[in-house]
């Protein structure tokens, strides 16, 4: 039923921009002059190429744009970071901004190449410094698309009642000039050109798909300049494509993991390789979920390691009479004394630090028959165990939107002991929620950016 809703909005978002007619467009900046620009800081122009240092930019002298699609090819230079804004002034203080960032080290890791700032930061760049694309900032009514060498990466319909902060206050479409700007290193732009859109939106029929910014909370997120990231996400019920439209439709970045291990989709190092190829290009943080006990072994670290993080729970496990447990099948957990039960979970948990994983999701997990008294058995001593056996092993813990897992004394704990965290949902389905366990933690133990998961992104 998501993904038909899904596609209804997306094709009447993509309906209401067809609607709209063009004009000629106009050359901004062909490579040859910058006479249509006024040029501030350290800027130049050599070899058909504008370049931007340090804090330096390029304002464009006339025009007042409402309805246009900006082009532009434009590349970042080692870890050259800057913005393009539109619908602004000339200090570029108004509007709105794109970012220009393909720096893998850029503690903003969060606000990659195509993120419209502060309203759809982006985790994942599709391309990588010193390298030319094309980029189109499209802007009909309230209706605004970036996309980068012609495809899609935000969709974003400003709605009747915006919610901003208040350092955000002017971020409002109101027409206006474009200005380029370096925040950091080199960037460079080839050209640019504006084709202007003469035929008005409707308006009114966009703010049927916009999002009701006055209860979402993830516009709060990005307004507050948090990475909204959904680190565990299978493609179940759900396509690449659809989950990419999703992604966009939400506002919430994801990061897909194939279930790798034996009985499961990816089986070997070459299934992964394969399966690693198919994903070039696309806009999603890359993980791995290491299913069972045996992963470690089943798959080398040299291709573990071309993923961005690996991940595994602790649902899996031999029992002590050698049983194969699985804690979400009923059939396959055998319990005659519940509390030693819960010591050898405890114990489990705290082996599986030491696999080669990143991240420890799924956790604290008990089967149906325990769980209605999940504070019972998680004593105080038994979170201490589990928390210090992953500060000592340097793991990170997933607060798990699909099972609403660890509670919030858990969380609390975790992040006094310093331990950094991820957002997961585990769906099931293409029914992926929008984290809403993971924000209400977030809020109530005080959980910061600078509390959350830096993934090892690849180019």
């Amino acid at each position: 039923m998501k993904t038909i809703l899904l596609t209804i909005l997306t094709t009447t978002l993509l309906g209401i921009m067809s609607c709209s007619g063009e004009k000629t467009p106009k050359t901004l900046f062909d490579g040859e002059s910058t006479g249509q620009w006024t040029l501030l800081g350290d800027a130049s122009l050599a070899n058909g190429t504008l370049t931007l240092s340090e804090g330096a930019s390029a304002v464009l002298k006339k025009g007042d744009y409402f309805n246009f699609e900006l082009e532009l090819t434009a590349r970042t230079v080692d870890n050259g970071k800057g913005t393009i804004a539109f619908h602004t002034d000339d200090k570029g203080e108004r509007g709105y901004q794109v970012a220009l960032n393909n720096d893998l080290e850029s503690p903003q890791w969060w606000t990659k190449t195509g993120s419209l700032l502060a309203v759809r930061n982006l985790t994942k760049s599709t391309v990588s410094t010193n390298e030319w694309f094309q980029l189109s900032i499209r802007v009909e009514g309230k209706a605004i698309t970036v996309k980068i060498n012609g495809n899609p990466v935000v969709e974003y319909i400003e709605p009747a009642a915006p919610y901003r902060t208040v350092d955000n206050t002017a971020q409002l479409l109101s027409g206006g000039k474009f200005v380029l700007k370096s925040t950091e290193g080199v960037i460079e732009f080839q050209s640019v050109s504006v084709n202007p859109l003469s035929k008005k939106a409707d308006e009114a029929q966009q703010q049927t798909a916009a999002i009701d910014e006055t209860t979402d909370q993830i516009i709060r997120l990005h307004q507050e300049n948090f990475p909204v990231l959904d680190y565990h996400v299978h493609l179940k019920g759900i396509n690449a494509d659809q989950a990419a439209a999703q992604s966009r439709l939400h506002g919430i970045n994801y990061a897909l993991a194939p279930n790798c291990g034996i009985g499961f989709p990816i089986t070997n190092d070459e299934e992964v390789l394969q399966y690693i190829e198919t994903m070039k290009g696309q806009p999603f943080i890359q993980a791995m979920q290491g299913e069972g006990r045996e992963w470690p072994v089943t798959f080398s670290e040299e291709v573990r390691d071309r993923f961005d993080y690996v991940f595994t729970d602790a649902m899996t496990f031999i029992d002590t009479k050698g049983r194969r447990t699985r804690l979400w099948i009923p059939e396959e957990v055998f319990i005659e004394d519940e509390q030693q039960y819960m010591d050898l979970i405890v114990q489990k948990i705290v082996d599986v630090m030491q696999e080669p994983m990143d991240v420890y999701v799924n956790p604290t997990f008990l089967p149906d028959v325990m769980n209605d008294r999940y504070d019972t058995f998680w004593t105080e001593e038994r979170m201490d165990k589990v928390i210090r056996a992953m500060v000592e092993t340097g793991k990170v813990l997933e607060i798990n939107h699909r099972y609403k897992i660890p509670n919030q004394a858990f969380i609390q704990k975790a992040k006094d002991a310093g331990l950094k965290f991820t957002f997961g949902t585990n769906n099931a389905d293409g029914d992926f929620g929008k984290l809403e366990y993971c924000i209400q933690m977030k809020e109530a133990c005080g959980i910061t950016a600078a509390d959350m998961y830096k993934p090892m992104i690849k180019e």
